[in-house]
């Protein structure tokens, strides 16, 4: 590897990790001597790259920085395209128009090596003729989900029933072909999650979610069994 190419490894990984690593760490993902590292994170730190910490207690990139324009190689693009056309095709309208302009915009700024690549369409997605009808507005629950805004709808579990329900959306999650809100339900007081084939008459609510730590995305991914959150991000 060459050694620019390890030195924006070693700033992505602190970015991707977001705590402390220490140069033990960062010298076995690298594949090279913990002097190495310390030479490395010497020379960043010189270039005024913002990484707090010293050798023997590890390292930490101060959030805000930003790096200079990205170059990726053959199996990051192919990933990028993978992920880009898997929305453009399950995603909501809004979603699926931003998905082709960040093809667009990823096609303009690889080398024409991997723009011969990425026009072949090594990676595809299916269309979506086997996803369930979602009739309500999947981009009003994604906005609801950003701005922090309670949803009222009405919901039918699988024989059936029919209630409405306020909940606090946490996300919007995507499992083959169904879409589900994880969120605090208000009337039965705990987490649970809608399929949003199964929501109808959705309205998104001027009330904003508290702030309670215990009802959060953290909470209810921690009670899924989900520890490491950073990782999912």
């Amino acid at each position: 590897m060459r050694r620019a190419d390890r030195l924006f490894d070693i700033i992505e990984y602190l970015r991707r990790h977001r705590r402390v690593v220490t140069a033990a760490e960062l010298a076995e993902k690298m594949e090279v001597s913990v002097r190495t590292i310390y030479r490395d994170i010497a020379d960043l730190q010189a270039s005024r790259v913002p990484i707090d910490g010293e050798a023997g207690l590890g390292y930490l990139l101060r959030e805000g920085y930003d790096l200079p324009p990205l170059m990726f190689n053959e199996e990051e693009a192919e990933a990028l395209a993978l992920g880009a056309r898997i929305v453009a095709a399950w995603g909501d309208d809004e979603l699926a128009e931003a998905s082709k302009a960040v093809l667009a915009k990823l096609r303009a700024v690889l080398p024409r090596d991997l723009k011969a690549q990425f026009d072949a369409l090594g990676v595809m997605a299916p269309p979506a003729h086997y996803q369930e009808e979602v009739v309500i507005d999947l981009a009003r629950v994604r906005r609801a989900v950003r701005n922090k805004k309670k949803i009222r709808f009405a919901y039918a579990d699988k024989g059936g029933k029919a209630s409405m329900r306020t909940i606090w959306p946490l996300t919007l999650s995507f499992y083959g072909a169904v879409w589900t809100v994880p969120g605090w339900c208000e009337l039965r007081k705990d987490f649970r999650v809608f399929r949003a084939d199964r929501m109808r008459d959705l309205e998104v609510l001027n009330e904003r979610v508290p702030s309670d730590p215990d009802k959060n995305l953290a909470s209810y991914l921690k009670a899924e069994g989900v520890t490491d959150i950073g990782s999912l991000t």
